[in-house]
Protein backbone atom coordinates (compact mmCIF):
# COMPACT_ATOMS: atom_id res chain seq x y z
CA UNK A 1 0.00 0.00 0.00
CA UNK A 2 1.18 3.04 -1.05
CA UNK A 3 2.76 5.06 1.64
CA UNK A 4 0.15 8.28 1.15
CA UNK A 5 -2.79 6.24 1.24
CA UNK A 6 -2.10 4.91 4.82
CA UNK A 7 -1.33 7.94 5.87
CA UNK A 8 -4.66 9.33 4.51
CA UNK A 9 -6.37 6.13 6.46
CA UNK A 10 -4.70 7.43 9.48
CA UNK A 11 -5.87 10.86 9.34
CA UNK A 12 -9.78 9.77 7.84
CA UNK A 13 -9.38 6.90 11.41
CA UNK A 14 -8.16 9.81 13.93
CA UNK A 15 -10.93 12.24 12.50
CA UNK A 16 -13.50 9.49 12.70
CA UNK A 17 -12.21 8.79 16.45
CA UNK A 18 -12.37 12.33 17.17
CA UNK A 19 -16.14 12.18 15.92
CA UNK A 20 -17.20 9.39 18.37
CA UNK A 21 -14.79 11.59 20.74
CA UNK A 22 -17.10 14.35 20.24
CA UNK A 23 -20.43 13.16 19.96
CA UNK A 24 -19.83 11.29 23.36
CA UNK A 25 -18.94 14.49 24.97
CA UNK A 26 -22.00 16.11 23.38
CA UNK A 27 -24.32 13.31 25.17
CA UNK A 28 -22.71 13.56 27.96
CA UNK A 29 -23.62 17.24 28.33
CA UNK A 30 -27.50 16.92 26.65
CA UNK A 31 -27.95 14.38 30.04
CA UNK A 32 -26.22 16.72 32.17
CA UNK A 33 -28.40 19.71 30.78
CA UNK A 34 -31.63 17.41 31.44
CA UNK A 35 -30.87 16.02 35.01
CA UNK A 36 -30.18 19.82 35.75
CA UNK A 37 -33.68 21.00 34.07
CA UNK A 38 -35.60 17.91 36.34
CA UNK A 39 -33.15 19.64 39.41
CA UNK A 40 -34.48 22.51 38.98
CA UNK A 41 -38.21 21.24 38.75
CA UNK A 42 -37.61 19.29 41.58
CA UNK A 43 -36.11 22.21 43.99
CA UNK A 44 -39.42 23.85 42.99
CA UNK A 45 -42.08 20.87 44.02
CA UNK A 46 -39.85 20.46 47.41
CA UNK A 47 -40.38 23.71 48.86
CA UNK A 48 -43.83 23.41 48.21
CA UNK A 49 -44.31 19.82 49.44
CA UNK A 50 -42.67 18.81 52.25
CA UNK A 51 -43.14 19.12 55.81
CA UNK A 52 -39.64 21.09 57.25
CA UNK A 53 -38.63 23.90 59.96
CA UNK A 54 -35.03 25.15 60.14
CA UNK A 55 -33.19 28.37 60.76
CA UNK A 56 -31.34 30.69 58.20
CA UNK A 57 -29.07 33.15 57.91
CA UNK A 58 -29.53 35.76 54.58
CA UNK A 59 -26.06 37.58 53.78
CA UNK A 60 -26.42 41.13 51.52
CA UNK A 61 -23.62 42.94 51.57
CA UNK A 62 -22.41 43.58 55.48
CA UNK A 63 -26.29 43.02 56.84
CA UNK A 64 -26.64 39.39 57.84
CA UNK A 65 -30.53 38.67 59.14
CA UNK A 66 -31.15 35.32 60.95
CA UNK A 67 -35.16 33.66 60.54
CA UNK A 68 -36.80 30.55 60.89
CA UNK A 69 -39.41 29.07 58.82
CA UNK A 70 -41.48 25.81 59.18
CA UNK A 71 -43.33 24.77 56.69
CA UNK A 72 -46.25 22.30 56.35
CA UNK A 73 -48.23 20.63 53.28
CA UNK A 74 -51.16 18.16 54.58
CA UNK A 75 -51.78 16.90 50.86
CA UNK A 76 -54.03 20.76 49.73
CA UNK A 77 -52.96 23.16 51.25
CA UNK A 78 -49.73 24.77 52.51
CA UNK A 79 -49.21 26.38 56.28
CA UNK A 80 -45.94 28.17 57.33
CA UNK A 81 -45.06 30.20 59.91
CA UNK A 82 -42.36 32.86 58.91
CA UNK A 83 -40.19 34.61 61.66
CA UNK A 84 -37.35 37.29 61.84
CA UNK A 85 -35.22 36.64 64.83
CA UNK A 86 -33.08 39.94 64.99
CA UNK A 87 -34.18 43.28 65.37
CA UNK A 88 -37.38 43.58 66.10
CA UNK A 89 -39.83 40.53 66.63
CA UNK A 90 -42.26 39.77 63.48
CA UNK A 91 -44.09 36.84 62.28
CA UNK A 92 -46.06 35.79 59.24
CA UNK A 93 -48.46 32.89 59.27
CA UNK A 94 -49.47 31.40 55.93
CA UNK A 95 -52.74 29.52 55.53
CA UNK A 96 -53.02 28.93 51.27
CA UNK A 97 -52.81 32.62 49.86
CA UNK A 98 -53.88 34.70 53.08
CA UNK A 99 -51.01 35.66 55.09
CA UNK A 100 -51.24 37.56 58.27
CA UNK A 101 -48.27 39.60 59.92
CA UNK A 102 -47.43 40.14 63.74
CA UNK A 103 -46.08 43.01 64.90
CA UNK A 104 -46.22 42.72 68.75
CA UNK A 105 -44.80 46.32 69.00
CA UNK A 106 -47.52 48.46 67.67
CA UNK A 107 -50.04 45.62 68.68
CA UNK A 108 -50.92 45.32 65.08
CA UNK A 109 -52.39 42.73 62.59
CA UNK A 110 -51.73 43.11 58.88
CA UNK A 111 -54.00 40.77 56.90
CA UNK A 112 -52.98 40.35 52.67
CA UNK A 113 -53.06 38.24 50.15
CA UNK A 114 -49.97 36.27 48.98
CA UNK A 115 -48.72 37.40 45.26
CA UNK A 116 -46.12 35.83 44.98
CA UNK A 117 -43.46 32.83 46.03
CA UNK A 118 -40.23 33.45 46.91
CA UNK A 119 -39.68 33.20 50.45
CA UNK A 120 -36.76 30.89 50.75
CA UNK A 121 -36.21 28.21 50.36
CA UNK A 122 -39.16 28.42 47.46
CA UNK A 123 -37.21 30.63 45.60
CA UNK A 124 -37.11 29.00 42.30
CA UNK A 125 -40.51 29.11 40.10
CA UNK A 126 -42.54 26.73 38.74
CA UNK A 127 -42.16 26.44 34.17
CA UNK A 128 -38.60 27.14 34.90
CA UNK A 129 -37.76 25.13 31.63
CA UNK A 130 -37.19 28.98 29.56
CA UNK A 131 -34.40 29.75 32.01
CA UNK A 132 -31.87 27.77 29.68
CA UNK A 133 -32.95 30.88 27.03
CA UNK A 134 -30.70 33.12 29.04
CA UNK A 135 -28.75 30.62 31.40
CA UNK A 136 -26.52 27.70 30.52
CA UNK A 137 -27.35 25.37 33.54
CA UNK A 138 -25.61 22.29 34.96
CA UNK A 139 -24.89 20.43 37.35
CA UNK A 140 -22.05 20.99 39.68
CA UNK A 141 -20.01 19.11 42.54
CA UNK A 142 -21.33 17.38 45.58
CA UNK A 143 -21.68 19.52 48.55
CA UNK A 144 -22.81 19.62 52.13
CA UNK A 145 -24.75 21.99 54.10
CA UNK A 146 -26.64 22.38 57.47
CA UNK A 147 -25.71 18.96 57.71
CA UNK A 148 -27.08 17.06 54.76
CA UNK A 149 -25.19 15.73 51.77
CA UNK A 150 -26.40 18.07 48.50
CA UNK A 151 -26.08 18.57 44.64
CA UNK A 152 -24.71 22.03 43.51
CA UNK A 153 -27.30 23.39 40.27
CA UNK A 154 -25.00 26.38 38.64
CA UNK A 155 -26.99 28.53 36.37
CA UNK A 156 -24.75 31.05 34.55
CA UNK A 157 -26.22 33.85 32.74
CA UNK A 158 -25.64 34.58 29.04
CA UNK A 159 -25.60 38.33 28.96
CA UNK A 160 -24.44 40.97 31.52
CA UNK A 161 -27.68 41.73 32.32
CA UNK A 162 -29.02 38.87 34.73
CA UNK A 163 -26.62 37.37 37.75
CA UNK A 164 -25.67 34.16 38.06
CA UNK A 165 -26.82 31.85 40.74
CA UNK A 166 -25.35 28.43 42.59
CA UNK A 167 -28.08 26.61 44.51
CA UNK A 168 -27.84 23.54 47.21
CA UNK A 169 -30.52 21.02 46.79
CA UNK A 170 -30.51 18.57 49.71
CA UNK A 171 -29.41 14.91 47.76
CA UNK A 172 -33.02 12.76 48.67
CA UNK A 173 -35.35 15.12 48.57
CA UNK A 174 -34.16 18.34 46.67
CA UNK A 175 -34.79 20.71 48.66
CA UNK A 176 -33.30 23.99 48.72
CA UNK A 177 -30.50 24.60 51.01
CA UNK A 178 -28.57 27.05 49.96
CA UNK A 179 -28.63 30.10 47.22
CA UNK A 180 -25.90 32.02 46.20
CA UNK A 181 -26.00 35.23 43.74
CA UNK A 182 -23.36 35.98 41.63
CA UNK A 183 -22.04 38.90 39.79
CA UNK A 184 -20.34 39.44 36.88
CA UNK A 185 -16.59 39.54 38.61
CA UNK A 186 -17.53 35.52 39.79
CA UNK A 187 -18.24 37.24 43.04
CA UNK A 188 -21.14 36.25 45.21
CA UNK A 189 -22.84 39.24 46.45
CA UNK A 190 -26.21 37.74 48.07
CA UNK A 191 -26.28 34.59 49.57
CA UNK A 192 -29.36 32.72 52.22
CA UNK A 193 -28.61 29.59 53.42
CA UNK A 194 -30.19 26.92 56.49
CA UNK A 195 -27.67 26.63 59.27
CA UNK A 196 -30.10 24.27 61.48
CA UNK A 197 -33.05 22.20 59.12
CA UNK A 198 -35.46 18.99 60.08
CA UNK A 199 -37.01 17.51 57.00
CA UNK A 200 -40.24 15.61 58.23
CA UNK A 201 -42.49 15.18 61.36
CA UNK A 202 -42.95 18.18 61.68
CA UNK A 203 -45.48 18.80 64.46
CA UNK A 204 -48.94 21.26 63.43
CA UNK A 205 -48.35 23.36 66.43
CA UNK A 206 -45.01 24.76 65.72
CA UNK A 207 -46.55 26.81 62.46
CA UNK A 208 -48.48 28.41 64.65
CA UNK A 209 -48.26 31.90 65.82
CA UNK A 210 -46.55 32.73 68.96
CA UNK A 211 -49.10 35.24 70.60
CA UNK A 212 -52.29 33.52 71.70
CA UNK A 213 -54.10 36.82 73.27
CA UNK A 214 -54.43 39.43 69.74
CA UNK A 215 -58.20 40.47 71.02
CA UNK A 216 -56.55 43.63 71.96
CA UNK A 217 -54.61 44.16 68.68
CA UNK A 218 -55.87 46.14 65.77
CA UNK A 219 -56.06 44.54 62.13
CA UNK A 220 -55.95 46.24 59.06
CA UNK A 221 -56.68 44.70 55.50
CA UNK A 222 -53.52 45.42 53.21
CA UNK A 223 -55.17 46.51 49.94
CA UNK A 224 -53.82 45.42 47.04
CA UNK A 225 -55.49 44.78 43.89
CA UNK A 226 -54.19 43.72 40.27
CA UNK A 227 -55.55 46.58 37.80
CA UNK A 228 -53.71 47.60 34.42
CA UNK A 229 -51.21 50.44 34.45
CA UNK A 230 -52.20 52.49 31.09
CA UNK A 231 -50.05 54.57 29.82
CA UNK A 232 -46.57 53.76 30.68
CA UNK A 233 -44.65 51.51 28.35
CA UNK A 234 -40.79 49.84 28.33
CA UNK A 235 -39.05 50.10 25.22
CA UNK A 236 -36.17 48.96 26.64
CA UNK A 237 -36.32 45.72 28.31
CA UNK A 238 -33.49 43.02 29.00
CA UNK A 239 -34.07 40.09 27.05
CA UNK A 240 -36.38 37.39 28.65
CA UNK A 241 -38.06 39.42 31.10
CA UNK A 242 -41.92 39.52 30.44
CA UNK A 243 -44.74 41.17 32.06
CA UNK A 244 -45.93 38.87 35.46
CA UNK A 245 -47.65 41.27 36.90
CA UNK A 246 -49.50 45.09 37.95
CA UNK A 247 -51.42 45.98 41.13
CA UNK A 248 -51.81 48.79 42.72
CA UNK A 249 -50.80 49.51 46.50
CA UNK A 250 -52.40 51.58 48.92
CA UNK A 251 -50.13 52.41 51.31
CA UNK A 252 -51.00 54.50 54.66
CA UNK A 253 -48.32 57.79 55.85
CA UNK A 254 -48.49 59.09 58.94
CA UNK A 255 -48.53 62.61 59.80
CA UNK A 256 -49.13 65.39 61.74
CA UNK A 257 -52.80 66.90 61.46
CA UNK A 258 -52.15 69.47 63.88
CA UNK A 259 -49.06 70.43 65.58
CA UNK A 260 -48.08 67.57 67.68
CA UNK A 261 -49.65 64.97 65.03
CA UNK A 262 -52.73 63.79 66.98
CA UNK A 263 -56.07 64.59 66.34
CA UNK A 264 -58.17 63.09 69.07
CA UNK A 265 -55.67 61.39 70.73
CA UNK A 266 -54.78 59.52 67.42
CA UNK A 267 -52.23 60.04 64.66
CA UNK A 268 -53.63 60.67 61.29
CA UNK A 269 -52.51 58.85 58.42
CA UNK A 270 -52.50 59.87 54.90
CA UNK A 271 -53.08 57.46 51.85
CA UNK A 272 -51.84 57.24 48.60
CA UNK A 273 -51.43 54.71 45.81
CA UNK A 274 -48.40 53.09 44.15
CA UNK A 275 -48.78 51.56 40.88
CA UNK A 276 -46.30 48.34 40.34
CA UNK A 277 -45.52 46.81 37.16
CA UNK A 278 -43.26 43.61 37.49
CA UNK A 279 -41.05 42.08 34.65
CA UNK A 280 -39.38 38.75 35.68
CA UNK A 281 -37.11 36.30 33.10
CA UNK A 282 -38.73 33.16 35.52
CA UNK A 283 -35.74 33.78 38.13
CA UNK A 284 -34.78 37.30 38.34
CA UNK A 285 -37.62 40.11 38.58
CA UNK A 286 -37.58 43.68 38.10
CA UNK A 287 -40.16 46.09 39.23
CA UNK A 288 -41.12 49.82 38.91
CA UNK A 289 -43.19 51.70 41.44
CA UNK A 290 -45.09 54.49 39.91
CA UNK A 291 -46.17 57.24 42.64
CA UNK A 292 -46.99 61.43 42.72
CA UNK A 293 -44.37 63.50 43.20
CA UNK A 294 -43.45 63.63 46.91
CA UNK A 295 -41.56 66.46 48.99
CA UNK A 296 -38.33 65.49 50.23
CA UNK A 297 -37.57 62.66 47.03
CA UNK A 298 -34.18 62.60 45.64
CA UNK A 299 -32.88 61.35 42.29
CA UNK A 300 -30.16 58.93 42.41
CA UNK A 301 -28.86 55.19 42.81
CA UNK A 302 -28.99 52.72 45.79
CA UNK A 303 -26.83 49.34 45.58
CA UNK A 304 -27.09 47.11 48.69
CA UNK A 305 -25.90 43.43 47.69
CA UNK A 306 -27.25 42.56 44.49
CA UNK A 307 -29.96 44.45 44.82
CA UNK A 308 -29.95 47.70 42.55
CA UNK A 309 -32.54 50.00 42.49
CA UNK A 310 -32.98 53.55 40.90
CA UNK A 311 -35.49 56.68 41.72
CA UNK A 312 -35.88 59.46 39.40
CA UNK A 313 -38.67 61.90 38.32
CA UNK A 314 -40.48 61.51 34.94
CA UNK A 315 -43.31 64.54 35.20
CA UNK A 316 -45.40 64.97 38.06
CA UNK A 317 -44.90 60.75 38.75
CA UNK A 318 -41.70 59.85 40.59
CA UNK A 319 -40.33 56.47 39.40
CA UNK A 320 -38.35 53.83 41.43
CA UNK A 321 -37.27 51.28 39.65
CA UNK A 322 -35.42 48.33 41.43
CA UNK A 323 -35.01 44.49 41.33
CA UNK A 324 -32.12 42.47 42.22
CA UNK A 325 -30.03 42.40 38.90
CA UNK A 326 -27.10 44.22 37.75
CA UNK A 327 -27.13 47.90 37.53
CA UNK A 328 -26.83 47.92 33.62
CA UNK A 329 -30.43 46.29 33.75
CA UNK A 330 -31.51 49.04 35.98
CA UNK A 331 -30.50 51.70 33.73
CA UNK A 332 -31.61 50.20 30.36
CA UNK A 333 -35.43 50.17 31.86
CA UNK A 334 -34.99 53.62 33.35
CA UNK A 335 -33.96 55.61 30.22
CA UNK A 336 -36.43 53.79 28.31
CA UNK A 337 -39.80 54.20 30.52
CA UNK A 338 -42.53 56.21 28.50
CA UNK A 339 -45.87 57.88 29.86
CA UNK A 340 -48.15 58.86 26.81
CA UNK A 341 -51.31 60.86 28.32
CA UNK A 342 -54.41 59.98 26.80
Amino acid sequence: MRPAMVMRKVIVGAFAGFGLFACAIAAARSTNDLDAQILLQNIHKAAQTLNYTGTFVFQQANQIRTSRITHLFDGKTESEKFEILDGKPREYIRRGDEIVSYLPEIKLLLVEKRITQDVFPAIVPAGSGSLSTHYWIRKGEIGRVAGFDSQVLVLEPKDNLRYGYKLWAEKSTSLLLRAQTINERNEVVEQIAFTQLVIGNIEPAKAQTSYADTQAWRTEHVAMNSVAVTGWTVKSIPPGFKKIREMKRTISDAGPASGNGMVGGAVVASQRDVMQIVYSDGLAAISIFIEPVLKGQSQGVFRQGALNMLGKRQGEFWLTIVGEVPAAAINQVASSIEYISR
